[in-house]
């Protein structure tokens, strides 16, 4: 292609030297001059012509050659962006390929998964059924022997009517008199035995607890007989009294929640309280944290760190500031202030990275909300602020089983927290507190001193 091009080029050329070595027709009113006689040095005007069509020809060949070297580069080019194309292309298939190969594996991992609930809910299923077996068989043991007794004593009833018969007739009208008065004591034995069980039986509901291990669903929480009540203030005792119960439920079963209720807790002492929070956090089963009413200062701190806290709508969370009951000279003071914020500092500090503030802000804020720096807030607000998990509008207490109002047998066990409430000279009531362990502090609401 490129040849034929240089010969038309050429023969263009050519055609211009031919038409340039005419003489025009010219004007026959212009006069006829005859050419100068050409210098016997001097090229003529054909051979001049001819060297500019070569070199005119060179250039246009050399342009042409330049054309042709950058469509090669620019085939080259194009070609190298087609292979690096075809090789992303060919990247991209292996990797959707690998993803494939993924998706394939996880849905057989799933599909094996429900396999293995299928044959573990086969298995309870058959568990079950062996135990109701079981049941039926012992039921039907117990009915037998009850059968065989009754018949025993309808033979003894016969034997002793054939020994009474042996008697005269006045002994044995005496006999049957007084069996007759025994028939009426047993009857009434036995009706106030029958009257004593109905009676317990309905003092009691006889059914189980509802355990959930979600007891939250939408806007219910259910609670049951694994419920440890935290209410006064926290002193010395109480921790002992809860964690031995955290202890004794993760020993019955490490799935099932606890419930730790408070009602109303003031706060109280930040050694009882610290160890109850690691308790909780140690407690392989949930632990859930309930507020009914009010839980302040370390109560609040309880509540805040766990991991599941509920609240109605209208109990009140109140964090603030710890206070001290301390003596001594200036330097034991010292001493025992850099204690008090370093308990501070322990116990606050999980409870402001937890609102995603600091120790400092979070205390700015008591003060912003309060110039005594307790600051309280209802539980629907608490929650924005992370102070408890969630709202709850209806609190099911399924562990009741039995009629508060019945007289017990033996008594409850108590908070060790009981104290007596006293008036002083000017009429007001108060509390004594107990005393103190050294380095410990006091953690409570009281802004009427009605503890002292």
């Amino acid at each position: 292609m490129m040849k034929i091009q240089l010969a038309a080029l050429v023969l263009a050329a050519g055609l211009a030297v031919g038409a340039g070595a005419q003489a025009p027709a010219g004007d026959s009113e212009a006069p006829a001059v005859s050419p100068a006689a050409p210098k016997k040095d001097e090229p003529s005007a054909e051979k001049k012509a001819l060297e500019k069509a070569v070199v005119d020809n060179q250039l246009s060949q050399q342009q042409l050659q330049q054309r042709l070297r950058k469509l090669t580069d620019e085939k080259e080019d194009l070609k190298a962006q087609a292979d690096l194309f075809s090789e992303k292309v060919r990247l991209e298939l292996l990797r959707m390929e690998s993803e494939n190969k993924k998706l394939d594996l996880e849905v057989k991992r799933l599909v094996a998964g429900n396999q293995i609930d299928e044959e573990k809910h086969k298995k309870e299923m058959g568990d079950l059924r062996q135990e109701k077996e079981k049941l039926k068989m012992a039921n039907d043991f117990k009915d037998e022997q009850l059968r065989q007794k009754e018949a025993a004593n309808e033979a003894e009833r016969k034997a002793i009517d054939l020994e009474m018969r042996r008697l005269d007739l006045k002994a044995k009208q005496l006999k049957f008199e007084e069996d007759e008065l025994k028939r009426k004591l047993e009857r009434v034995k036995s009706d106030l035995d029958l009257r004593a069980k109905n009676e317990d039986w309905k003092a009691e509901a006889n059914k189980e607890p509802d355990y959930l291990k979600n007891p939250f669903s939408e806007g219910v929480l259910t609670v049951t007989d694994r419920r440890i009540p935290l209410n006064g203030p926290i002193m010395r005792g109480v921790a002992d009294y809860v964690t031995e119960r955290i202890h004794y439920y993760n020993n019955k079963s490490g799935d099932l929640p606890i419930f730790i209720v408070i009602d109303y807790c003031p706060g109280g002492s930040v050694m009882e309280g610290y160890r109850i929070v690691k308790a909780m956090q140690a407690s392989k089963a949930p632990i859930h944290v309930v507020v009914k009413s009010f839980a302040a200062s370390m109560a609040a701190v309880i509540t805040t760190l766990a991991d599941h806290s509920y609240a109605y709508p209208n109990a009140i969370i109140l964090h603030h500031q710890m206070s001290t009951m301390q003596w001594g000279n200036m330097t034991q003071l010292k001493e025992q202030l850099e204690i008090a914020k370093e308990w501070y500092r322990r116990l606050a500090d999980p409870v402001a990275k937890k609102m995603g503030t600091s120790i400092e802000g979070m205390t700015k804020q008591m003060y912003e909300h309060n110039s005594d720096g307790d600051w309280e807030e209802f539980a629907d607000k608490a929650v924005a602020l992370k102070w408890v998990s969630k709202v709850v509008h209806e609190i099911r207490e399924t562990g009741m089983v039995k009629d508060p109002d019945r007289l017990e047998k033996g008594k409850k066990p108590e908070l060790p927290n009981r104290m007596e409430e006293k008036i002083d000279e000017k009429g007001q009531r108060y509390v004594s507190l107990p005393r103190l362990d050294p380095f410990d502090l006091y953690y409570i609401y009281n802004p009427d001193r009605y503890y002292r």
